[in-house]
C-alpha cells in the first residue's frame, strides 16, 4: 500500500468522525437535553409550515442520531451518509428556504454550517468510508 493510500484512508477516517461526531451532537441535544417530543417540536413546525406531515420529524433522528453513529463506527457509510445529506438539504430548505444565500455580520453564509455537513457527507457517499470502516455485510444465501 503506498503513502498515497494510508493518507486517502486517514483522511476518510477523520472526515467520517468530524461528520458524524459533530452532527450527533445535534442530534443528541434533540433527543436527550430537550426531550424526544419537545425535540422534534420545532421541526415539526417547520414541516406543517411548508404542507409537508409533521410524522416527517422523525428523519431528525435519521439523520443526526443513527446516521452519523454509523459513520462513526465506519459501517454502512454511503447510505448513512446519504441520510446525512438529505437532512441537510431539508435543513437548508426548511430553515432559509430562499434566503439560504444571506450572509451574517461576520461576512459568512447564514447556512454554511449546513453546507460543510452536507458537503462532508456528500464527499462520504462517493467514495466511501475507506479502509478504516467496517465491512460491508455479507449476502445472505438461500436456504435450501
Amino acid at each position: 500500500m503506498s503513502a498515497l493510500e494510508k493518507r486517502h484512508d486517514l483522511a476518510l477516517l477523520l472526515l467520517r468522525l468530524a461528520v458524524g461526531g459533530l452532527m450527533v451532537l445535534h442530534g443528541y441535544h434533540k433527543l436527550v437535553e430537550q426531550g424526544f417530543d419537545p425535540g422534534l417540536a420545532d421541526v415539526s413546525k417547520l414541516l406543517a409550515a411548508h404542507g409537508l406531515p409533521k410524522a416527517l420529524a422523525i428523519g431528525v433522528y435519521v439523520g443526526e442520531v443513527l446516521a452519523p453513529l454509523l459513520l462513526i463506527v465506519g459501517w454502512l457509510v454511503r447510505p448513512a451518509g446519504l441520510a446525512v445529506v438529505v437532512t441537510m438539504v431539508m435543513s437548508i430548505w426548511l430553515q432559509f428556504g430562499d434566503d439560504w444565500y444571506t450572509r451574517t455580520d461576520q461576512g459568512g453564509l447564514k447556512v454554511e454550517l449546513n453546507l460543510l455537513y452536507l458537503v462532508g457527507a456528500l464527499v462520504l457517499v462517493l467514495v466511501g468510508g475507506g479502509r478504516f470502516a467496517l465491512p460491508k455485510p455479507l449476502p445472505r444465501r438461500n436456504a435450501e
